[in-house]
């Protein structure tokens, strides 16, 4: 079975968290969001964590979402919750990587693990200390909250064959990603998701990485773009978190930080279903639309592969918090390796 979770094993643990309302404290906590909550899987997980709290705390716990922009800029999520400006935001995370290198890897890994592989590294692998001890100094307590099927690699507005083609290519990417793409001679940015079509449409962009088929498909970005490649090699999972202010953190009881995990917990599994579950459809669409689906060719995985070893190594050399967490999810990732390839059955196999 691939699924983490039962549905009852689910209710049950929900259950278990929830308490008589003469003993649960109030919480009310404004959450600011990095993507709007009309984004499948991506934007409406956190809005779906926090209805469930309201339930599981019968209406004690109340973390109020609200849309990119509207409490905070989309991209300064992180800062507002470290400097206290706000209890808690809900973000991938990667885009503090100026400040935290290692939060990319957090978020994503280049050629990394699947979210199934990744919530066991978080939950049994280590991970989760690793995730705490990384952001303590920032004075943030991060919650794993969130996890989506492999991204697409992204939109083009010409055939790539070769990695020559990348060069001078004006493209968006986050995280790790943008290095690696970087080092293949490609001009890169990092735009929040609301303006990348525009920016497409403009020329100012010639290509972007996003997110999901459906996600991109409620931005639009099948109608400025028709080349669709994938796979996603940059991020095999895209992992979401609720960042919490520590001293926030440690005002609450223990039954209330133990439903806020125990339902984060809940949000992983949902966002990955609801992930896994529209995918093909949507595929579908695209090509009915004219979209061409395209697969990266080996020689083009290989220099992805190349170009990303490459910054990982300079990135370990930087900053020992990186290579203490890299070394650690790549020692789990070939540990578990000859079981995933010989306990599953292979993608091929028809």
């Amino acid at each position: 079975m691939k699924s983490v979770f039962k549905p009852l094993a689910l209710a049950a643990a929900l259950a278990f968290v929830a308490a008589p309302a003469a003993a649960q404290e109030t919480v009310r906590w404004g959450i600011p969001m990095a993507f709007g909550s009309n984004l499948t899987a991506l934007g409406d997980t956190m809005p779906w964590v926090s209805e469930q709290l309201k339930k599981v705390s019968g209406g004690s716990i109340n973390l109020q979402v609200f849309e990119p922009g509207k409490l905070v800029p989309a991209l300064g999520i992180f800062d507002a919750v470290s400097s206290g400006k706000v209890e808690a935001g809900y973000s991938f995370m990667g885009y503090e990587l100026g400040k935290v290198p290692v939060s990319a890897i957090f978020g994503a890994l280049p050629f990394g693990m699947e979210t199934p592989q990744f919530a066991a590294w978080i939950y049994f692998g280590g991970g989760d200390a690793l995730l705490k001890e990384a952001f303590k100094p920032h004075n943030v307590y991060p919650i794993f909250c969130g996890s989506i099927s492999p991204e697409a690699a992204g939109w083009f507005r010409k055939e790539i064959k070769t990695p020559d083609d990348l060069k001078g290519l004006k493209f968006r990417a986050a995280a790790l990603g943008g290095k690696i793409y970087q080092k293949l001679g490609a001009s890169v940015t990092m735009l929040p998701g609301g303006e990348l079509f525009q920016a497409l449409e403009k020329g100012v962009l010639d290509a972007t990485e996003f997110s999901l088929p459906t996600v991109d498909d409620q931005l639009g970005f099948d109608k400025v773009a028709k080349n669709y490649y994938l796979p996603g090699w940059h991020q095999p999972s895209t992992n979401q978190y609720l960042y919490v202010n520590m001293a926030a953190w440690a005002k609450l009881k223990p039954q209330t930080q133990a439903q806020i995990e125990t339902t984060c917990t809940a949000g992983v599994i949902m966002a990955l279903a609801k992930a896994e579950a529209l995918q093909g459809d949507m595929l579908a669409k695209f090509e009915k639309e004219g979209v061409a689906l395209r697969q990266f060719n080996k020689p083009m995985l290989d220099a992805f592969n190349k170009a990303s070893k490459e910054v990982l190594a300079e990135e370990s050399a930087k900053d020992p918090m990186f290579k203490k967490v890299y070394d650690s999810m790549s020692a789990f990732q070939n540990k578990n390796r000859k079981w995933h390839d010989l306990g599953y059955l292979p993608r091929d196999y028809k």
